[in-house]
């Protein structure tokens, strides 16, 4: 495996990934957290750290972003990108963060 030269578009391929990441957590999907961390399923705060550790990937990756002038925000939707501003993940953003649940976006994620 050779070195990926950084490059804004590599920074977008991974906030994609992040969101992705992210919104399978928010969902309850499996996530590489799961096989990492297989035992962890049994415990009630599970889900919730879980989505922890996706969202503090995805601040990250916007703190990167931000530092390196990439338009990070159009991947979003408005409220999307005022949540990340916030940086809190509240029960707020995981309630909806998904504007619309019946929308054709979520329902693809199923």
């Amino acid at each position: 495996m050779g070195k990926e030269p950084v490059t804004e578009q590599f920074f977008m391929d991974k906030l994609t990934e992040a969101k992705v990441h992210f919104e399978r957590a928010v969902d309850c999907k499996h996530t590489e957290f799961d096989d990492l961390y297989p035992y962890m399923i049994e415990h009630p705060q599970f889900f919730w750290y879980k989505r922890y550790v996706a969202w503090s990937e995805l601040l990250t990756i916007v703190s990167l972003c931000e530092q390196l002038s990439f338009d990070w925000k159009k991947q979003f939707t408005p409220s999307q990108v005022e949540y990340l501003e916030q940086r809190v993940m509240s029960a707020k953003v995981l309630d909806f963060w998904f504007e619309n649940n019946d929308s054709k976006e979520h329902a693809q994620r199923q």
